[in-house]
């Protein structure tokens, strides 16, 4: 844990958020769509367009430094400064653009598309970090996942003396607040994780209310496709989207399955045996297989049911499994698309 000195963090804090959003993600309603949702021929709608940018808090909050905090990896970290900070992935430059400190992230991951980074440089590819990059910029603060790497990079980021904060991926609803906290009790900013936090909360509970009550629960299979890659897997139980599919009042059709890993090679069989209703894909994936058309061709997709009404669920890669500030957007538009209104 921190020292006196450094972040305030209350594990009571902690867990009641982690509570609160956990009732969000797994409240079970006692029905979903209506039956001309999943019905033969019904397209899904699509959401309202809407700038790829995210909502810093306001006003911006001064961090309060130095603090130590404790890394995902059993290391101490103390921060002594916060005017240069390099997240290496999309979500934590995410959430601490939207905490209000954008001005001072100084680098990007190539996911981080949205507005307020886009034109930041790029020093991640895909987890694949370059050392000489970031080292570049003289960033003040690091921030990286566990799943970011690799490993000699992250040495060579350590052995010049950078603080580099390793911080648990989130794979549910349940990770979030946790996340946001960490993130700001690394900047110093304690406060504005608590404000950001409870304006998340808020705001996904609202998404949620557009939720039938009554009717089938939609099936929905996570396909996750590079096909310039011929790279077509399933999701199982592991693959993240399962919470958010719940929370959106559906069924995710390869965790119901047994598929108890993050994802699996697509076949017939499995495909068949899932029987989804819906078909949801990152919208890069969709497009690296020439769309809907190309995705009924993929084998056994065109005999699920899914395949036949054509239904597609799309979502911005590098949204949809952030698990962070923009989560309740990302629930808008999964329930807009499946029950075919705007939530």
């Amino acid at each position: 844990m921190p020292t006196p000195a450094a972040s305030t963090r209350s594990p009571h804090r902690t867990l009641a958020l982690a509570v609160a959003f956990s009732a969000l993600a797994l409240a079970v309603l006692t029905g979903c769509a209506g039956a001309s949702a999943t019905g033969p021929g019904a397209p899904a709608a699509r959401p309202a367009s809407a700038p790829d940018r995210v909502e810093p808090l306001t006003p911006a909050p001064l961090p309060v430094l130095p603090v130590t905090v404790p890394s995902a990896d059993g290391r101490q970290v103390t921060v002594t400064a916060a005017d240069r900070i390099v997240p290496l992935t999309g979500g934590l430059n995410e959430i601490v653009q939207t905490l209000g400190l954008g001005p001072q992230v100084v680098a990007r991951d190539i996911t981080a598309t949205f507005e307020q980074a886009a034109q930041l440089p790029v020093v991640t590819r895909g987890h694949d970090v370059s050392a000489e990059s970031v080292l570049s910029l003289h960033p003040t603060l690091v921030l990286a996942e566990t799943t970011s790497g690799p490993a000699e990079a992250i040495r060579q980021i350590r052995d010049a003396g950078i603080p580099l904060l390793v911080v648990a991926p989130a794979t549910s609803l349940e990770d979030v607040p946790e996340r946001i906290e960490t993130v700001a009790a690394a900047l110093g900013v304690q406060g504005a994780g608590a404000r950001l936090n409870e304006r998340t909360a808020e705001r996904i509970a609202v998404a949620r209310k557009a939720i039938p009550a009554s009717g089938k629960k939609p099936r929905v299979a996570f396909l996750y496709l590079r096909g310039t890659a011929s790279v077509y897997l399933l999701g199982g139980s592991d693959s993240g989207a399962a919470s958010l599919l719940e929370a959106a009042g559906a069924v995710d059709t390869g965790k119901e399955s047994g598929l108890g890993k993050d994802f699996t090679p697509i076949t017939s069989e499995a495909l068949a045996a899932a029987a989804p209703d819906a078909i949801l894909v990152m919208s890069k994936g969709l497009e690296s297989v020439g769309g809907t058309d190309g995705l009924v061709k993929i084998p056994g997709v065109a005999q699920t049911p899914a395949g036949m009404d054509r239904r597609v669920v799309t979502v911005d890669d590098g949204v949809l499994l952030n698990y962070g500030p923009r989560t309740d957007q990302v629930l808008s538009s999964l329930i807009s698309q499946l029950y075919g209104k705007t939530a």
